[in-house]
């Protein structure tokens, strides 16, 4: 594990350099309010939080509560989109202010970027089709098994730990992912149900089965620059306010058409 640990972080780094992307100085949020423009990424391969809208623009849970942030910050929100794998140096390259698109707080991406208290949660379970009949997540520890994964997401080192025998294929986005699966290049995803259940959609002839398994609780968070902590201390605070005053939870009914499964428990100390 600590190896893999030690690979990815090695990754993201190289990503960083390919990107012609330096750890560059992250905007304070001083000069974001001079600037008038607040700039935020959104990954829209990953309905409802991201996705494009009739119009081709982009929307869903993550432009909607970015907007929230603008309006109580008094500026002009700009949208960056942004994919899993760019999605930390675009934050380390300054070229947006904070990322969402089911940003999980984990140790490893702690050393690069900072993260604010959480915006919402998500419940791992496992999406497959009527060909695999296991009742539980552990089931699918067998060297026959591919699961299929986004690269750079959470549970992909959860695999690595808790089902090594299974074979995993990375792909870059969800879509893709999902198409995989229904095209029999692949077994399960291990994921966000409520998050990848949008793609499937398209794959109207492939008989879809979820293993709902309460493998864990994960925290997701806005990702803003290292040492940047004058835009992470007023992020908190909105983030409190945006979760006691409703505006959370309602978006989150609006655009996912239920409350979230697990609440993030805020109090007095967030």
């Amino acid at each position: 594990m600590e190896g893999y640990v030690k690979k990815c972080f090695l990754a993201t780094l190289v990503l960083v350099l390919a990107l012609g992307l330096s750890m560059a100085q992250a905007r304070s949020l001083d000069q974001i309010i001079t600037a008038g423009e607040i700039r935020v990424g959104v990954n829209v391969t990953f309905p409802p939080l991201g996705m494009f809208n009739e119009k081709n623009e982009i929307a869903g849970f993550d432009a909607e509560f970015a907007d929230a942030v603008a309006k109580k910050l008094g500026v002009k929100l700009q949208i960056v989109q942004v994919g899993s794998p760019d999605r930390i140096p675009f934050v380390t390259g300054d070229k947006i202010d904070f990322v969402m698109g089911a940003m999980t707080r984990t140790a490893d991406r702690a050393k690069v970027i900072d993260f604010t208290v959480p915006v919402h949660t998500e419940i791992l379970g496992v999406l497959t089709t009527e060909k695999k009949l296991y009742k539980d997540y552990k089931d699918f520890n067998r060297s026959d098994i591919t699961l299929v994964q986004v690269r750079g997401t959470t549970p992909v080192p959860f695999i690595e730990k808790n089902l090594p025998k299974a074979k995993v294929l990375l792909l870059d986005n969800y879509p893709d992912v999902v198409r995989a699966i229904a095209q029999g290049r692949g077994d399960a995803l291990i994921d966000v149900i409520e998050f990848v259940l949008k793609h499937t959609e398209i794959h109207k002839q492939t008989k879809w089965r979820i293993v709902e398994t309460p493998v864990t609780v994960y925290y997701c968070c806005l990702g803003v620059g290292k040492g940047n902590d004058s835009l992470k201390n007023w992020l908190n605070v909105t983030i409190f306010e945006l979760h006691r005053d409703g505006v959370i939870d309602e978006l989150w009914k609006k655009y996912f058409g239920r409350p979230m499964i697990y609440k993030v428990k805020w109090s007095d100390w967030f």
